[in-house]
């Protein structure tokens, strides 16, 4: 769709599941889908700002997030208000589902941050993970989302992850 179509906005419902319950849900415009990977763009979706100590989600924020049907991870593109790229945020999920005008992803707990410059890239929630009890419930899936954050990161620490969100 261009920017001069005169359709209206698709828009979908993100739906984040963790543990077998819904854990968010938030509108988002549907911005491409080529039948591997979704895009969308959403403004922040918390009612408060959250503060991570290294970046601060706050009203206004914009994350354009970037979601793959044959791949373990998520990927959001973080703005301010002011279109300041602030980082991208990764979680490590199950591949994702669109289906019915709803974007279905399993959240695994472990999740990557990138700062704009680089040079902050750090491993989260690996006492989540461990604790969750994925490793005993779902071997298969642990050993897919822990091999998911290592290429994450990989490629987070190299000159090539913005080409990762490219068409």
């Amino acid at each position: 769709m261009s920017g001069n179509s005169a359709e209206p906005t698709a828009v979908v419902d993100v739906v984040l599941v963790k543990a077998g319950r819904t854990k968010i849900r938030y509108p988002a415009e549907l911005l491409h889908d080529d039948g591997t990977r979704i895009t969308v763009r959403a403004p922040w979706a918390g009612d408060v700002a959250r503060d991570f100590g290294f970046v601060r989600f706050e009203q206004g924020d914009v994350f354009t997030e970037f979601y793959w049907r044959d791949r373990w991870y998520a990927v959001k593109e973080v703005r301010a208000a002011d279109g300041a790229l602030k980082g991208w945020y990764c979680d490590v999920t199950r591949p994702a589902t669109l289906s019915g005008g709803r974007l279905v992803v399993e959240d695994l707990d472990l999740d990557l941050w990138r700062s704009a410059d680089g040079t902050d890239v750090r491993r989260l929630d690996e006492d989540e993970f461990a604790e969750s009890g994925l490793a005993e419930r779902d071997p298969a899936a642990a050993s897919a989302a822990a091999a998911a954050l290592d290429a994450l990161e990989a490629l987070a620490q190299g000159p090539d992850f913005t080409a990762l969100l490219s068409p």
